[in-house]
């Protein structure tokens, strides 16, 4: 409701100088985000889309395919997170939208995915001139649907995202199913006198589907400029899941990061210190509430010094405050968590899962204590 009160003031701005001002998009669904307009019969040769623009509000190029949920390839039934239908990318195809935001400011798309037959998988996604590669082999869920995300700053007021899915099967049905793309604008944090750590306790972050079980993954982004969690840095193989509390366990507030890939599976922030002066990091370390069960390890680094803080998790929530304290031995230091231990959830869907950290804070203290 903000962003279109706003959007509505700047067409009034401008009406003078005959400037036309798209309605800046809300947060949320893209129009027919969750494509449940479809194409008409004859815009159909099976579920294979016929025209560019048959889907309501996308344009489409190459092989796409319009699917129903409950609808069969060869042995396996096809589920759609989001509503009753989704849309299929064969070799080389895309999906793009164009839509009005705010020049300059950061935003995050989330989206859902999932693999039908090759393994090796990924997704390009691209607004107007930045584009990122998304990984989507490894599967996090337990119904074969993930939900990622991916951040950009909007390079002027109007943009166009595109999905394409770059691979080159031998069967073009084989491509990754698309669902629910949704969209959020971030406010970047700053870091205040009682917390070094910006978005310590994880609040802002991508879009979050009301209905989604599953948590947002964010892909590690080790070359890019904007990452969908404000303040800090992925910069590992694998992905995090951001959790929310409608959904899962969280030690403090709304939202948290779960480490779901091990050693693979590390977030960390660079933060201004004084060099030689003492700093305290403290931490909550749990579970999310998801079936993750059995011995867990986050460890924490910073300044050189490092901190394993155990939790024994029955997967029911919980947790449990770590603390390390260092002596800064730059103007910057780099604080890092990634969990010990791979951890798979005890539904036995092969699903990954492991420990949440929440509530990062890091304060100056006088000197160095146990």
């Amino acid at each position: 409701m903000l962003y279109q009160e706003a959007a509505l003031f700047l067409a009034i701005l401008f009406v003078s100088s005959n400037v036309v001002v798209s309605a800046i998009i809300p947060d949320g669904l893209l129009p027919n985000g969750n494509f449940e307009v479809g194409p008409k019969p004859s815009q159909l040769k099976g579920s294979f889309i016929k025209e560019r623009t048959a889907v309501p509000n996308w344009d489409i190029t190459g092989f796409v395919e319009y699917i129903k949920s409950g609808q069969k390839q060869d042995d396996m039934v096809l589920v759609v997170p989001e509503g009753l239908s989704a849309v299929r990318l064969g070799n080389e195809a895309s999906i793009s939208q164009k839509i009005s935001v705010w020049s300059g400011r950061l935003y995050s798309i989330t989206f859902s995915a999932a693999r039908t037959c090759a393994q090796d998988q990924r997704l390009n996604i691209s607004v107007t001139y930045e584009s990122g590669v998304i990984p989507i082999q490894t599967m996090y869920s337990n119904d074969g649907w993930d939900s990622y995300s991916w951040a950009f700053k909007a390079g002027g007021p109007e943009i166009e995202i595109r999905i394409h899915n770059p691979g080159v099967e031998e069967h073009p049905a084989c491509g990754p199913l698309i669902d629910a793309v949704a969209i959020k604008a971030l406010f970047p944090p700053r870091f205040s006198g009682y917390n070094l750590i910006k978005n310590g306790n994880f609040e802002e972050g991508p879009y979050v589907f009301p209905k989604a079980k599953c948590g947002v993954l964010i892909p590690p982004f080790i070359e890019d400029d904007n990452t969908p969690l404000p303040g800090w840095i992925t910069e590992s193989l694998k992905a995090v899941k951001y959790v929310d509390m409608a959904h899962f366990a969280v030690p403090e507030g709304h939202r948290a990061i779960e480490l779901v890939g091990g050693k693979e599976s590390a977030i960390s922030q660079i933060v201004r210190t004084s060099l030689n002066k003492f700093y305290a990091l403290t931490f909550s370390v749990g579970d999310a509430r998801d079936g993750c069960e059995g011995p867990m390890i986050v460890e924490a680094f910073a300044g050189g010094s490092k901190v394993m803080v155990d939790y024994a998790s029955k997967g029911k929530g919980g947790f449990k405050r770590g603390r390390l304290v260092f002596k800064a031995v730059s103007a910057r230091t780099r604080v890092t968590f990634l969990s010990t231990f791979y951890h798979m959830k005890s539904d036995h869907s092969g699903s990954l899962c492991g420990p949440v950290v929440d509530d990062v804070r890091l304060v100056a203290v006088r000197k160095l204590r146990g």
